[in-house]
């Protein structure tokens, strides 16, 4: 795949993104923009599966932690982005249909109802300015790639209609940095927190970190260890296993950039 240089977007504003997105200018993952705001995963359900999902992320919150939760029918937020539109923002969505992945897209106003209700996650991207910022190398970032995620052999709380494994992203972080990066994102529990596991992947089920699930595979180098945060990206692993008619969530890595500082959603 061609790399991509986030980079050059780290200072861009978070509204100014969200109208390179909204306007088609930007279609790729958002790993490294706007350094310091947090940025959100998305589902979308209609309201009839709102609250079970509402429970479940209540039961998961190191996988679903809740940024926000918008009114019925809406497409704008009230708290965590200014003048955004939940149909437009993200880069790519995918839309599951009883459970498959029935396609992706970078705009899904056609798609909307009076009924949807749409959660807004924290995202493990919002602490990576953090990492940078303390000399942790994020390499996702360094090799133009979107973040490797990999469904686990956890099984997650469940609750009504929504059960599934867990998913996590990988780092690769030097051993002696690793105590670093715990202590800098165990700060940040709404955007995940500390690692959910480190090391050997096989004993949370990870088969081979060449091939995840969602995402792209990155290079470990000597002297790094394997670092494993809960994903926002659970919630898909969930609707394949659940199977709930009609959903619509972001594209792994394709994030709603809020205008909410990182420094505001520390412990």
């Amino acid at each position: 795949m061609e790399a991509i240089n986030n980079f050059k977007y780290s200072s861009v504003s978070p509204g100014e993104i969200r109208q390179k997105i909204r306007s088609g200018e930007i279609t790729w993952n958002t790993s490294g923009m706007c350094a310091g705001f947090a940025q959100a995963n998305l589902v979308i359900l209609r309201k009839d599966k709102a609250y079970d999902f509402l429970l479940f992320a209540q039961r998961n919150p190191k996988s679903c932690p809740i940024l926000e939760v918008t009114d019925i029918g809406a497409r704008t937020l009230n708290y965590i982005a200014k003048d955004a539109d939940i149909a437009k923002d993200i880069p790519k969505y995918r839309i599951y249909r009883n459970g498959i992945l029935d396609l992706e897209c970078t705009d899904v106003s056609k798609f909307w109802r009076d009924d949807f209700v749409s959660f807004l996650i924290g995202c493990s991207f919002s602490f990576e300015s953090s990492l940078i910022e303390s000399s942790i190398s994020v390499r996702h970032i360094d090799e133009g790639k979107n973040v490797p995620m990999y469904i686990t052999n956890i099984d997650c709380l469940p609750a009504g209609v929504f059960s599934g494994k867990m998913v996590v992203s990988m780092r690769p972080i030097p051993y002696n940095q690793v105590v670093k990066a715990t202590t800098i994102t165990q700060a940040m529990p709404r955007v995940h927190g500390a690692p959910i596991h480190i090391g050997d992947p096989s004993k949370i089920g990870i088969k081979d970190l060449d091939k995840p699930e969602f995402g792209d595979s990155v290079n470990i180098k000597e002297g790094e260890v394997p670092v494993f945060w809960c994903c926002g990206v659970t919630p898909q692993s969930v609707i394949m296993n659940s199977k709930p008619d009609f959903v619509i969530t972001h594209s792994p890595g394709h994030m709603l950039i809020t205008d909410i500082k990182n420094i505001d959603l520390k412990d």
